[in-house]
């Protein structure tokens, strides 16, 4: 099994559009499987708060002394 991938969108009409460069990769009447990959809004929160966290573990009270520079 090969794996075409590609992105688009749902159209209002509750279809999908295979842009024609992937079209051309599929021989006439063969059978597919499509799988569908949807962004879940949650889990991305939940890296971003996991990030986070991480990024500040690696903050120490030695680096406060960073925070009084100024730009100049």
């Amino acid at each position: 099994m090969k794996v075409l991938e590609f992105q688009t969108q749902l159209n209002p009409d509750h279809t999908l559009t295979v842009p024609p460069a992937v079209a051309q990769q599929i021989q006439g009447e063969e059978a597919l499987q499509v799988v569908l990959l949807v962004p879940d809004a949650a889990e991305n929160q939940s890296w971003a708060g996991l990030t986070a966290e991480q990024f500040l573990n690696g903050y120490s009270d030695g680096d406060a002394i960073y925070d009084q520079l100024s730009a100049g």
